[in-house]
């Protein structure tokens, strides 16, 4: 059983440490994952906000048939695209914030420390956005294809073929970009 299941099931037995450890271990990972799905930070935080509440305040049945972070994240995002649903906004899974220029608070700040970084964000935006999520769950979230699958509700062939594609769209880009020193 992984941690985050171990808290949870601590959670469910009426210890309160295991919210605050599950809130402590996820909290950053999975506003930085829902930003990357909304394209707005503030919302990002609310339905960071949410997933606990809700987790904590429903107690949803968690089975062990993915790993406790691919059943949060799954969650998550549900609620998240309800919720765009609900504002009647098109839902936009774009990577890059272009108004706001900068991360310096946020917790993907940590990912924009280099140029090369900044670099394949940009990109990142501009590719579909099912395999800018593909991509994102993939190296920033060390998600597998089955986790993703799970999350993304596509089977893990879907996903190892989204993700090929997605390679290849973000070279392409990259090099549109005036990065092709940066492409391996």
């Amino acid at each position: 059983m992984d941690t985050g299941a171990e808290y949870y099931q601590m959670f469910l037995n009426g210890s309160n440490a295991g919210i605050e450890k599950i809130i402590t271990q996820y909290r950053a990972g999975l506003q930085a994952y829902l930003h990357s799905v909304t394209h707005d930070m503030t919302l990002a935080e609310e339905m960071t906000q949410e997933t606990f509440v809700k987790i904590f305040t429903t107690r949803p049945k968690y089975y062990a048939k993915a790993s406790f972070k691919t059943w949060l994240y799954t969650v998550a995002r549900n609620l998240t695209l309800n919720a765009l649903r609900k504002r009647n906004r098109e839902v936009q899974l774009t990577m890059l914030d272009e108004e706001s220029g900068g991360y310096a608070e946020s917790p993907e700040g940590l990912y924009e420390s280099t140029e090369k970084t900044r670099a394949v964000r940009g990109a990142l935006s501009k590719i579909k956005p099912e395999y800018a999520e593909v991509l994102w769950l993939t190296y920033f979230e060390d998600l597998s294809s089955r986790e993703i699958a799970r999350v993304i509700n596509k089977t893990p062939h879907n996903v190892d073929v989204m993700r090929e594609r997605a390679k290849k769209m973000l070279k392409e880009q990259l090099r549109k970009d005036g990065f092709a020193d940066e492409i391996q």
